[in-house]
């Protein structure tokens, strides 16, 4: 399984000063959140990371070589990314837009076989779409949306896996069924990074957190150090009350 790395990184984000460089390493196995108030910079940081954005300073490095060297296909191949926002490019079926999660792994005007065609049903089915596989993308809800990207990338079989907000627009049951997808693929080896604002699902599915600052500044480390009201009241400026559900703190806003 491949290692994605941050080496002396610091984002680009326009009127900001540099703050604190990120010399950090995502690997197999792990389940890193990413945790800061608006405007500190998390999808910023995800893009950076995808190299879909240059850094101000710094690299990224894929298994030990720079990011910015490899090819796209060697990229896609490793990453995979569920994005905040989606805009459709062009008419498409649930079931063609899953399929382009094989895209990476076939060669140019290859169409996709039988194998890519089940692993798009199987991805489809664990993410309860595949009773929409003849609907028009443009017609589905914001949760069925959310899911079929998940699902897309699901198809794709990235090693690293980096998601924006993974559980936005979906009820209580999706998103807990989602975040245990992704625990899912860490477990079985793989590396998963995703940009959170709930505390709560950090804390129950996340082992290590990374926290950023509006003015650049960070930190990082096991989710038990990071994840104390001590941290997190400076981190949003809120006070905050904690209990304990099921073995895993539980934060609430106070007024």
């Amino acid at each position: 399984m491949s290692r994605l790395e941050a080496c002396e990184l610091v984002i680009d984000v326009p009127g900001r000063g540099d703050g604190r460089a990120l010399t950090l390493s995502l690997e197999p196995g792990q389940v890193w959140g990413v945790l800061g108030p608006n405007g500190a910079g998390k999808t910023t940081l995800l893009h950076t990371l995808a190299g879909l954005r240059a850094p101000r300073r710094g690299t990224v490095r894929l298994d030990g070589e720079p990011l910015a060297a490899l090819s796209r296909r060697r990229v896609a191949r490793a990453l995979g990314l569920v994005f905040q926002e989606r805009h459709d490019g062009f008419p498409a079926t649930v079931r063609e837009t899953a399929l382009i999660g094989r895209h990476p792994w076939l060669s140019p005007w290859q169409m996709e076989g039988g194998e890519d065609v089940q692993l798009a049903e199987a991805a489809l089915a664990r993410l309860d779409v595949a009773h929409l596989g003849e609907r028009l993308v443009n017609t589905l809800s914001g949760g069925e949306r959310q899911r079929l990207a998940i699902a897309t990338v699901l198809t794709q079989g990235p090693a690293i896996w980096l998601a924006d907000e993974p559980t936005n627009h979906l009820d209580l049951h999706h998103q807990t069924a989602v975040m245990a997808l992704l625990a899912e693929q860490a477990a079985e080896g793989r590396a998963v990074l995703m940009c959170l604002h709930d505390l709560n699902l950090a804390a129950r599915w996340c082992d290590r957190v990374l926290l950023l600052y509006p003015d650049g500044e960070a930190c990082w480390g096991p989710r038990d150090t990071m994840l104390v009201p001590s941290v997190l009241e400076r981190l949003y400026g809120q006070r905050l009350a904690t209990t304990t559900v099921d073995g895993a703190p539980v934060f609430v806003p106070v007024r």
